[in-house]
């Protein structure tokens, strides 16, 4: 079946529609779902008129694709942790970048005459934004899973290795391109691409796993680039508008993400920004002032408000369920509940945002550290679930502290400060943390699930 042309245009445009709008409604979680109901759909009608057209002949092959596709999708939502889901992100990254890559190499093999030099350029571009997320992405997963150290990994000249690689690609980017007859380049071709894989490997050990919420951001913008220039290799609007969306987007959360973490783009861009450059004059000392979940109870009891600042370790205890049942219970008794969510806590952007939403806490009580921060010298008791470096107030008052200058929740001002944490050790930075031994700080020791549900029963029994 074939569609005149001027039709499927129009069908493109809907389905971009589509996927604008529902962008649009992931920024509010009132709207998330139907957002990502009407950008699937969009994303489904491009896909069956692109089916439609003349050109596709080998059905049997998309099948296939279609039904592995299914399978493992769902196989991954059903059964991957929340606390994988930032890896998962992460691989999801991966996947685009090396489908943009492929395409590209696709349209080099079966051309079979002179390429025009936009064709060639838009080639380079997917196979060398493609390499570069799907090399990057896997080194991020294998970061946020512990299966490549976490630490940053430098050695010395790495800023130089990493520029003579990009300055040979773009030498070979410009010889491939200016050799345009099909297999005359072969292996300058090949050099982009495993010049591309190289460099998306260099471009990520560098940086810290705590950093990991920035990269998962920039590798996302990177995707949508690589798919961007696919679109332009195969002459597809709806690809081209899609990929424009993604990088665009990305590129937006990656801003965002930096000025969370004080750093600028051009950190970002370079890499080694996750390198810890300073060590603290000296070792944090002091004594925790341990607190039992009854007399956590007792505090919690006659707060008339309180904010909840959530970290990884509520999603690894998965203690957000309970943690909105203790807000309810919290409101219940009269006190004003606000959850504090600083943009890089966990694993992921919004990965704290992704928590509570599925926990059904009220969009109204979720706000940022510029929201809770000037209130906080009057909340009654701040609760810390599993969070380390965003709330720790060496980011304000010590200058050798790595992680200075970066925006935190101030919970130490609050007039109680009670920690719910395994232990006392670093957080994922690996910088001690002197909240802890605040004067009016109380460290509620064990799993954050279990300790919140001990909190949660204190207030039933009454």
């Amino acid at each position: 079946m074939e569609i005149d042309a001027a039709w499927i245009n129009i069908v493109y445009i809907v389905a971009a529609g589509c996927f604008i709008v529902g962008l649009k409604m992931l920024s509010s979680p009132n709207t998330a779902r139907r957002g990502n109901l009407i950008s699937a759909c969009g994303m489904l009608i491009a896909i069956i008129v692109t089916l439609l057209q003349k050109d596709i002949i080998h059905y049997q092959w998309i099948a296939l694709g279609l039904v592995l596709g299914t399978f493992i999708g769902a196989f991954a939502a059903r059964l991957v942790a929340m606390t994988a889901m930032p890896q998962m992100v992460a691989l999801f990254n991966g996947f685009g970048g090396i489908a943009s890559l492929l395409v590209g190499w696709s349209q080099y093999e079966i051309a079979s005459a002179i390429l025009p030099w936009p064709t060639a350029l838009a080639i380079f571009l997917a196979v060398i934004i493609g390499g570069v997320t799907f090399a990057g992405s896997l080194i991020a997963f294998g970061k946020l899973a512990g299966v490549v150290p976490v630490k940053p990994m430098l050695y010395l000249g790495q800023q130089v290795v990493n520029s003579l690689v990009l300055l040979i690609l773009l030498a070979a980017g410009v010889f491939y391109i200016g050799h345009l007859a099909p297999g005359s380049t072969y292996i300058t071709f090949l050099v982009m691409v495993g010049g591309s894989l190289l460099l998306g490997i260099l471009a990520v050990i560098p940086i810290g796993g705590a950093d990991m919420p920035v990269v998962i951001a920039l590798l996302n913008s990177y995707s949508g680039l690589a798919a961007c220039a696919a679109g332009f290799i195969i002459l597809n609007n709806v690809l081209i508008v899609a990929g424009a969306l993604v990088g665009a987007s990305g590129i937006i959360l990656t801003k965002i993400m930096c000025k969370a973490m004080n750093r600028s783009l051009a950190n970002v861009l370079f890499g080694g920004f996750g390198a810890v450059k300073t060590k603290a004059k000296h070792k944090i000392q002091g004594e925790a002032k341990p607190i039992s979940v009854e007399d956590a109870y007792i505090l919690l009891e006659a707060a008339r408000s309180v904010v909840i600042a959530p970290g990884y370790g509520m999603a690894v205890a998965q203690a957000q369920h309970v943690v909105n049942e203790l807000g309810e219970l919290l409101t219940a008794n009269g006190a004003e509940v606000k959850y504090a969510i600083h943009p890089v806590a966990g694993r992921m952007p919004g990965h704290m945002n992704v928590l509570l939403a599925e926990a059904n806490v009220a969009y109204e009580q979720l706000a940022e550290p510029d929201d809770v921060n000037p209130m906080m010298d009057s909340v009654d008791v701040a609760i810390v679930i599993g969070a380390n470096d965003v709330v720790n107030p060496a980011a304000r008052d010590d200058q050798s502290s790595p992680i200075y200058g970066m925006p935190t929740i101030e919970v130490d001002r609050a007039h109680t400060v009670i920690i719910l944490k395994r232990s006392l050790a670093a957080g994922f930075a690996g910088i001690d943390n002197p909240l802890f031994f605040k004067p009016n700080t109380r460290m509620l020791f064990g799993d954050a699930k279990v300790s919140v549900s001990g909190l949660v029963a204190e207030f039933k029994s009454v």
